[in-house]
């Protein structure tokens, strides 16, 4: 192992992160505003990421593509607020878990009916093809490393867009008592079918831009989502900054220990055994550290 492949691993683990982010900073603001339990959120990811593949293919522009994925889940997120997520506000969470599961099975069989069973590929744009040279004679793709910075500018504007404008405080003001704010003028409705495409519209983009780095296929949404969740419940349910720390720690620890853990394994068993037990703890690490955390902060780190 070297410093350089441990240093690339750890910049995977960040842009690992902020792709999390931006799916968990929906979810965060749903459930924090409208005290929704979303399971659709991951077809949202999965919407974004098909708009992308298919006009990026139409067109031959993946900054269209980009563009199409925003509208396309935003679009999505807004037309599932009015004619679904509305009517289960007042109802219990079981409800709401059964009503989105079945909006899972819904956007899957509709993807799967217009663009079929096979998967979709991205190219990734030619200006951001190739590797970049970091300090340390680092070589890392320059897509990857536009994927950290575009998701650290998107953290900072949507920390500035809740705690600095007219619409975050109208969202903040929603998440502490939406009736005073609805007795105030507020138009409730309006407000949350604003809040949900947004959120949809991050998961889109979060989708599209991880698109090109893996196959757009049916169904690509649900186990980011599981992971997203866990993000959620490590920063505290509606901070964006628990969001933006937690899926950095997410990634971070996933990737860092799927890639180290077999490396320590094999210094003291056999390399088959190692590989095996080495992968399986892996793969529950980042759930280890959610338990270790919740056990000292139940709310999470940074919880509302």
């Amino acid at each position: 192992m070297t410093a350089a492949l441990a240093i690339e691993q750890f910049l995977n683990g960040l842009q690992l992160g902020v792709m999390l982010f931006l799916m968990a900073a929906g979810l965060t603001l749903i459930f924090g505003v409208m005290g929704l339990i979303n399971l659709a959120h991951g077809s949202l990811y999965m919407v974004g990421a098909f708009a992308c593949a298919a006009v990026a293919g139409a067109t031959g522009s993946f900054w269209l593509g980009l563009a199409a994925s925003l509208v396309a889940a935003a679009a999505a997120g807004a037309i599932v607020e009015v004619v679904v997520i509305r009517r289960l506000y007042d109802r219990d969470h079981l409800d709401q878990v059964l009503a989105t599961f079945a909006l899972i099975l819904i956007f899957s069989e509709g993807t799967r009916w217009m663009f079929g069973s096979f998967p979709l590929y991205l190219d990734i744009p030619a200006v951001l093809q190739g590797a970049v040279t970091l300090p340390g004679d680092i070589r890392y793709p320059a897509y990857r490393l536009a994927v950290i910075v575009v998701g650290a500018l998107l953290a900072l504007g949507l920390t500035l867009l809740i705690n600095r404008t007219r619409l975050g405080i109208r969202i903040r003001a929603g998440e502490n008592d939406r009736e005073m704010i609805g007795a105030l003028g507020v138009d409730i409705r309006t407000l949350y079918t604003v809040v949900f495409a947004l959120g949809a519209a991050l998961a889109g983009l979060a989708g599209a831009m991880v698109g090109a780095l893996q196959s757009v296929e049916v169904g690509m949404g649900e186990p980011v989502l599981i992971l997203a969740f866990v993000v959620i419940v490590i920063g505290g349910i509606g901070s964006i900054k628990g969001a933006f720390l937690g899926a950095l720690l997410v990634g971070v620890v996933d990737t860092m220990g799927r890639f180290l853990l077999p490396q320590l394994f094999a210094l003291m068993l056999q390399p088959a055994s190692a590989t095996a037990i080495g992968g399986a703890i892996s793969a529950m690490l980042i759930y280890i550290v959610m338990a270790l955390i919740l056990a000292f902060r139940p709310r999470g780190l940074f919880a509302a």
